[in-house]
């Protein structure tokens, strides 16, 4: 059954924008955070501070295959003791705990001879960034995206009390330490904002861009969800979603919300929808996202 209220905001090529996405109210993020992230890491590769194709120091993987979820690294999303643990409001694990957990997993596969997707490889991301630039992820993301942006109610969510920031009421004693490559929350309006001046160009442009938006191809539709086509590029799920195209963006969700952000380049005007409901479907923030695209 489809959760009410969703939460949505548009903004087109042509400049057309509308939505009700509650004036004020913030969201978390929750894995649309990723393509914050992967914008800030593809920003460093651009100004010659990272390499995308190199291989990490004392890792087996590079940049781009942790960015693609090609790295082989597991996830510590399977876990049962970690699921638990959260469920139980428990005070979040350190990282080498993390780690030590995700990684008795072992890896699935060698570093580009599959595909999987890993929250563990975006906390690598988030360790690179911070070592580069000697700045708490928060504030790179603020100072590379928000700042230019004039994106005014993003931040990084650090801390349970921001907690009570947030729109919905299940949120209450969460703490977003969880999350192991950190999360950022703000405006529904933001996040479509943030999507869209990426596709302007306004973030990367030139190779850099085109680096992004190579992805890796996964399969077909997927059940219960609008998928017709799936793919991953660099922190941007890109696939298709049938009559209404492509779609390139990214869908998240945590105990008590999800959220789904995309480009939909095929419209007759391309239009960057962002939709966040409650509940833990993130298929009921997708589908509405694509209802919204094709009636835009």
């Amino acid at each position: 059954m489809t959760l009410q209220p969703i939460y949505h905001h548009w903004i087109t090529t042509e400049g057309r924008e509308g939505g009700d996405s509650a004036s004020g109210a913030l969201f978390p993020y929750w894995s649309f955070t990723k393509t914050a992230i992967s914008i800030c890491a593809l920003k460093l590769v651009e100004a010659c501070y990272l390499k995308l194709d190199a291989i990490v120091p004392g890792q087996p993987f590079t940049l781009r295959q942790l960015l693609q979820h090609t790295s082989g690294l597991p996830d510590y999303e399977p876990l049962k003791s970690y699921r638990a643990a959260v469920a139980r409001k428990e005070e979040p694990w350190s990282r080498p705990k993390l780690l030590e957990a995700a990684m008795a997993q072992g890896m699935l596969f060698d570093p580009d001879q599959g595909w999987s997707y890993s929250n563990i490889g975006y906390g690598h991301v988030r360790e690179l960034i911070e070592e580069t630039t000697g700045m708490p992820l928060g504030r790179v993301i603020s100072d590379l995206i928000c700042q230019p942006l004039g994106l005014q109610t993003v931040n990084y969510w650090e801390t349970p009390e921001q907690t009570a920031s947030l729109i919905w009421d299940a949120a209450d004693g969460y703490d977003p330490r969880w999350v192991f490559h950190g999360c950022l929350i703000g405006s529904v309006s933001d996040a479509a904002h943030l999507l869209h001046a990426l596709f302007r160009g306004q973030l990367l442009h030139g190779q850099i861009l085109d680096d992004m938006l190579a992805r890796h191809v996964i399969g077909g539709a997927i059940p219960g969800r609008p998928w017709t086509e799936c793919g991953y590029a660099l922190g941007l799920m890109s696939g298709a979603v049938g009559e209404v195209g492509r779609a390139i963006g990214h869908s998240g969700g945590g105990p008590f919300s999800v959220n789904a952000v995309y480009h939909f380049p095929d419209r007759p005007d391309p239009v960057t929808v962002a939709c966040f409901a409650s509940g833990s479907d993130e298929s009921v923030a997708e589908f509405e996202a694509v209802k919204i695209a094709r009636q835009v």
